[in-house]
């Protein structure tokens, strides 16, 4: 992961980590779960209920609802309006709120 630029007081934000899937994914404060997915390459983390396509995020504003997660246990999540924070646990979910483990 690239170090991010310095804040106005010359301060760098300093990465933690989340988990997608069981793998560590670095973040950065300020950047939302789909942000910090796509920074680390994973562009989908939906299938769709019908046929299994991956989604991701596709908007980007939280209209598509393409970008449904399991966040911390709980299912449809927009990624990319909730804010990472340090531990947080994605999975990826199946269809409308089941995430692989069968939950």
């Amino acid at each position: 992961m690239a170090r991010p630029p310095a804040g106005p007081t010359g301060a760098r934000p300093e990465p933690f980590t989340i988990t997608f899937d069981g793998r560590p994914v670095p973040a950065l404060p300020g950047q939302t779960l789909a942000a910090a997915l796509w920074a680390a390459g994973i562009l989908a983390w939906r299938t769709t209920r019908v046929g299994g396509r991956p989604r991701g995020a596709f908007c980007g504003i939280g209209q598509c609802h393409d970008c449904l997660a399991t966040v911390n246990g709980v299912p449809n999540r927009r990624a990319c309006l909730v804010p990472a924070r340090p531990g947080d646990a994605l999975t990826t979910q199946e269809g409308h709120g089941h995430d692989r483990s069968g939950s």
